[in-house]
């Protein structure tokens, strides 16, 4: 009998959670020491203020089922954020929350596609969306984009993407994996061409929004062309920002009638977000804001320095990233490069097993975000962490031969 689906036989399991899963069994089996580079999340606790939001929530039995779509305290808040901070009015009815800000993306691509549907993808792009739109029987359209335009999608690349057989755009600024930042005049010229293609939908995932560098303006598509509006789906959530990964809350901001088909299948999928969690989300929107802004701090000293060290180890490039938490490194120097071993690095994904089973630290090749021969290193960790697997990296690098 065969019990797996036709629909699930092309998808693959997320690389980074799968990575992530490899180094910390790893260094439980107690084997190597892994320094683990792959995690995107931040090494911060979650404030003290949202943990105690979430016991009192407990301690006032607010463990029950919600709306499937949220309870309204935390939508009303997610309305109040957005058009405080970007300039954009919704209504509760076109607020969504879901289990995470991938929930958010997977309920869209199910709700909106029908078989063949196209959705555009810039890569590198975040592992999940590809086999989010395939699963839904979508065929995703990869546009690659390379480190001469800063990592982004171009008006001109768009313009030859897109089909009458288009229905999704997914932008991500800044950006996983390479922390690239759109500006207002890129997105601009971006806007200028998605206005003569009407029938085309933009999800804009805005979920590193609060870490940005330099002083870099966040800017959503619809915020520098506001005809785009009704065409636009925000993701957020409070994951990266409020360094509650775990805690499982997104949201989607867009046009109510999506939305409410989004609110349908999440219904019969997990019902609703959890009730606790959705307690701390709110006080994280609502609470002392004064922690993103020293976190941010912290993520832009880190940035500085090991981008740099990283750039300092020959045969290794990185330009510096606006946003985000990661490096996306090139490594092409050293594809056709022998180990010790005589083991030939034939591909980024060669190069990132070596620098795990010679060097202990675990990143995740470029492969898996779209575009090759690059890999990507989360800075979110410590510096310590950081410091100790720049030194590994470098003695690693140079056990390869030509």
């Amino acid at each position: 009998m065969d019990v797996v689906s036709r629909r699930l036989r092309g998808i693959k399991a997320s690389a980074t959670v799968e990575l992530n899963a490899l180094a910390m069994r790893l260094q439980k089996e107690g084997r190597q020491q892994i320094l683990n580079l792959c995690a995107g999340e931040p090494d911060f606790p979650t404030a003290e203020n949202i943990v105690n939001a979430a016991k009192a929530a407990m301690d006032n039995g607010n463990t029950r089922y919600t709306a499937s779509d949220g309870i309204v305290e935390l939508k009303s808040a997610i309305s109040k954020k957005l058009q405080m901070e970007n300039g954009h009015k919704y209504t509760n009815d076109q607020i969504i929350v879901s289990s995470g800000g991938k929930e958010v993306i997977f309920n869209a691509m199910f709700a909106s596609l029908n078989s063949g549907d196209e959705v555009i993808i810039p890569a590198p792009y975040w592992v999940s969306y590809p086999d989010i739109v395939n699963i839904a029987e979508g065929k995703a359209v990869i546009v690659p984009c390379g480190e001469e335009d800063g990592f982004k999608l171009t008006a001109s690349a768009l313009n030859d993407s897109i089909t009458d057989n288009t229905k999704w755009l997914i932008l991500n600024s800044p950006s996983n994996p390479t922390g690239a930042v759109y500006s207002r005049e890129e997105l601009q010229e971006l806007a200028e061409v998605l206005l003569t293609y009407p029938h085309v939908h933009i999800m804009t995932d805005d979920i590193y929004e609060h870490l940005l560098y330099d002083g870099k303006e966040f800017v959503s598509i619809h915020g520098v062309c506001p005809e785009l509006f009704g065409r636009v789906l925000v993701v957020n959530g409070v994951s990266k920002s409020y360094a509650m990964t775990g805690w499982r809350i997104g949201y989607g901001a867009g046009n109510i009638e999506l939305v409410r088909a989004m609110k349908t299948l999440q219904s019969q999928s997990t019902t609703c977000p959890c009730s606790v969690s959705q307690w701390a989300a709110l006080e994280a929107l609502t609470g002392d804001q004064s922690l993103l802004a020293e976190r941010r701090q912290v993520f832009q000293d880190r940035r500085e320095r090991f981008v740099s060290k990283i750039n300092d180890i020959p045969g290794l490039s990185c330009i510096m990233p606006d946003g985000a938490f990661y490096m996306w490194v090139c490594c092409a120097d050293y594809i056709g490069k022998t180990t010790l071993e005589g083991s030939v690095i034939v591909n980024d994904e060669d190069f990132v097993k070596f620098l795990l089973t010679n060097a202990g630290v675990a990143t995740v090749h470029g492969k898996a975000f779209g575009l090759s021969p690059y890999f990507r290193i989360s800075y979110a960790t410590s510096d310590t962490v950081l410091e100790q697997a720049c030194d590994r990296i470098t003695q690693a690098c140079s056990m390869l031969r030509s």
